[in-house]
C-alpha cells in the first residue's frame, strides 16, 4: 500500500492510500506544497490534481478518512465534527473521494491552523 507523508505546521504524519485512480493521480503529483484551511474539525488544502467522483464517493466518513473533494481538487482530512455534522462524524461539504487513512490518531490535525504552509511528498 502506497504511503504520502503530510507536514502540515506543527503535525506530521502518514497517509496509507487505497489503489484509487484519484490515489494515483495524487502520488504522481508529489512532492507539492499547498496552504492549509480548517473548517470545523477538517483540515483541507489545494492540490496540483484534478478528479472526477469515483464510484463509492461519500459525505459522511469516520474521522481519520483521507478524502479528495472534487470540486476544490482538494484533499480534505476530517478528524471530527464539520459545521454541518448531524453527528459525531464528519460531515464533508459534499460528496467527496475516499482515499485512504490517516496512519495513527487523526486528531493531531486540530494543531494545524488555516493558512500553514502544507508539504505532501512520497512516504
Amino acid at each position: 500500500m502506497a504511503r504520502l507523508r503530510v507536514s502540515a505546521g506543527k503535525a506530521e504524519f502518514e497517509v496509507e492510500l487505497l489503489d484509487t485512480p484519484t490515489a494515483k493521480s495524487l502520488l504522481a503529483a508529489a512532492p507539492f506544497e499547498s496552504r492549509a484551511q480548517t473548517w470545523g474539525e477538517e483540515v483541507y488544502f489545494a492540490t496540483p490534481v484534478s478528479a472526477k467522483l469515483e464510484p463509492g464517493a461519500k459525505q459522511v466518513v469516520e474521522p481519520g478518512t483521507v478524502c479528495f473533494w472534487t470540486e476544490g481538487d482538494a484533499l480534505a482530512l476530517p478528524y471530527g465534527r464539520t459545521p454541518i455534522s448531524t453527528d459525531e462524524r464528519p460531515k464533508l461539504a459534499a460528496r467527496c473521494n475516499v482515499l485512504g487513512r490517516i496512519v495513527g490518531d487523526p486528531r493531531a490535525l486540530a494543531r494545524v491552523k488555516s493558512g500553514e504552509k502544507v508539504k505532501v511528498e512520497k512516504a
